[in-house]
């Protein structure tokens, strides 16, 4: 089960940063300078590891999928919430790929309901 999905404008615009700038990731971001936003890098710009969690992957009909962490203690805090993210006018962080395009990307949650929660309790690890 994935907890992350993507909504068409925004996976049009990632269409369109991968175009300039290869195969991209999100790590969504837990605060302090960037706020509490899916931060877009070139994949492999933003090092991960064992303090990560990979929500999934993002299918935006390129060739590969497009992955998307966040660190383990905010996702403590997110468990029981599926992400969507999305895309707005507006200034973002200026660590992410979108910055330049007068856009931000953001998360949208929900609560997952009680199937995917029991889903996500058999999902192995």
């Amino acid at each position: 089960m994935s907890l992350v999905d993507i909504t068409g404008e925004a996976a049009d615009l990632v269409r369109r940063l991968t175009a300039a700038n290869g195969p991209v990731m999100f790590h969504q971001s837990g605060g302090c300078c960037d706020g509490s936003a899916p931060m877009c890098y070139p994949d492999g710009e933003f090092l991960t590891g064992p303090a990560d969690v990979h929500l999934g992957v993002l299918d935006v009909g390129l060739d590969r999928p497009v992955p998307v962490w966040m660190s383990a203690s905010q996702h403590e805090y997110w468990k029981h919430t599926h992400l969507t993210i999305d895309v707005v006018p507006g200034r973002g962080a200026g660590f992410s790929l979108e910055a330049p395009y007068g856009v931000r990307f953001l998360v949208r949650s929900r609560l997952l309901t009680d199937e995917e929660l029991a889903g996500q309790a058999r999902q192995p690890g």
